[in-house]
């Protein structure tokens, strides 16, 4: 039985939690500065091989005791993204594997940094963008003896916008600012350059519906540095309803927001309400040269809210629990494959769709589920019947 630290017991660390430690093959703490977060995550399963533990990460020193006295195979930080570089430091002391979820260009050149030389692996930037749409484009990438071009898009939506900015907050607002207000990477004639967040504006439709698509930052993960000059363009942009980048870049550009970012997260969070009831949508476009032609390639797949383990667990949740759980596996069960710095492209599309935890995604949940078990009564993470699967 694989044993591992999860520190956060958040939206996230409550769902990687409960994967690993349903699937019987895991031995699961979970951590959190807030003693109640990691016994509602365990009082919820009620399983005994699932663990709550209270300390504050940031503390190297408590991280180091803690595991000291409770030794793991791999710690996977669920934390803000300006905690992880302290964590893979101590991941790195003590010989665990270590996965993150950061979108956080800074904290990944720090996180390579530290697996130089490593016996162990660091796997960073597990979540959906960075994470999964790197798995899902370097298939596609795969087929082709050219590229001309790589498109890669998400979008964490809800399903019912009703308010001026058209959206809801579903993850960490700390990581959303960090996304809207940062510079971004991209590839452009087989160049790295940076390009500006809220910027580069497009219209884009799936499945007959319209959206528009911008910069963010993050999203490419090492996916530009794999391919480099080989791509001609590469570059990653958000999903959103039309309009909602406009009153972005009011209130980050105009209003100087984003240089008063504690001001923006308590503006967010009080105006802008969370919800159950999203879509997750992964769009990758691939455009270049197979046999003589030019041709393109398309993976496009919606993600719904769904119910594992008896509880209703919005899509964005789902997907980002999904992968990099699936990942966490696939590294445990073949540790000497993995070594140093891990790109998620270094892992198979199929693979992890095959995986256990990674066929999530490929269910793809459905998009009535959230409503009947709202209107049942039974919201937020409340543990549901099981006859309500």
């Amino acid at each position: 039985m694989h044993k591992v630290l999860i520190l956060g017991a958040g939206k996230i660390g409550a769902l990687i939690s409960g994967l690993l430690a349903e699937s019987g093959d895991y031995r699961v703490h979970v951590a959190d500065v807030n003693p109640a977060a990691a016994r509602s995550v365990v009082d919820a399963h009620g399983l005994p091989n699932l663990e709550a533990h209270a300390f504050d990460a940031r503390d190297p020193d408590a991280l180091a005791a803690h595991l000291r006295q409770h030794p793991v195979d791999a710690i996977i930080s669920s934390l803000p993204f300006y905690c992880n570089v302290k964590v893979a430091e101590i991941a790195k002391q003590v010989g665990a594997h270590y996965f993150d979820l950061t979108e956080d260009v800074s904290v990944t050149r720090a996180v390579r940094k530290l697996a130089e030389g490593a016996q162990q692996a660091f796997v960073p930037q597990c979540g959906l963008a960075p994470g999964f749409i790197s798995i899902a484009a370097n298939a596609l990438l795969q087929h082709f003896q050219e590229i001309r071009s790589v498109k890669l898009r998400v979008g964490a939506l809800p399903q019912h916008p009703n308010n001026a900015l058209k959206y809801s907050l579903t993850w960490s607002t700390d990581g959303l600012i960090n996304e809207y207000g940062n510079p971004c990477e991209a590839l452009v004639d087989g160049r790295f350059v940076e390009v500006a967040p809220l910027e580069g504006l497009e219209e884009i439709e799936i499945d007959g519906m319209n959206y528009e698509a911008f910069n963010t930052s993050g999203g490419l993960g090492s996916l530009a540095d794999t391919y480099g000059a080989r791509v001609q363009v590469m570059d990653y942009k958000t999903i959103r309803y039309p309009g909602h980048c406009a009153q972005m870049r009011l209130l980050m550009n105009d209003l100087k927001l984003n240089h008063d970012r504690a001001t923006l997260k308590r503006v967010l969070e009080n105006a802008v309400p969370q919800t159950l009831q999203d879509v997750v949508i992964v769009y990758v476009a691939v455009a270049g040269r197979q046999d003589g032609e030019l041709r393109e390639e398309n993976y496009v797949s919606k993600i719904y809210p769904q119910m594992i383990a008896g509880r209703l667990w919005s899509a964005i949740q789902v997907t980002t629990a999904a992968g990099i759980t699936a990942v966490v596996d696939l590294v445990l069960r073949e540790p000497g494959c993995y070594r140093g710095f891990v790109r998620q492209e270094d892992f198979s599309l199929t693979d992890v769709l095959a995986n256990r935890f990674g066929r999530h995604y490929a269910d793809g949940g459905n998009k009535d589920v959230s409503g009947r078990v709202i209107v049942a009564g039974r919201t937020g993470h409340q543990r549901l019947a099981r006859e309500m699967h």
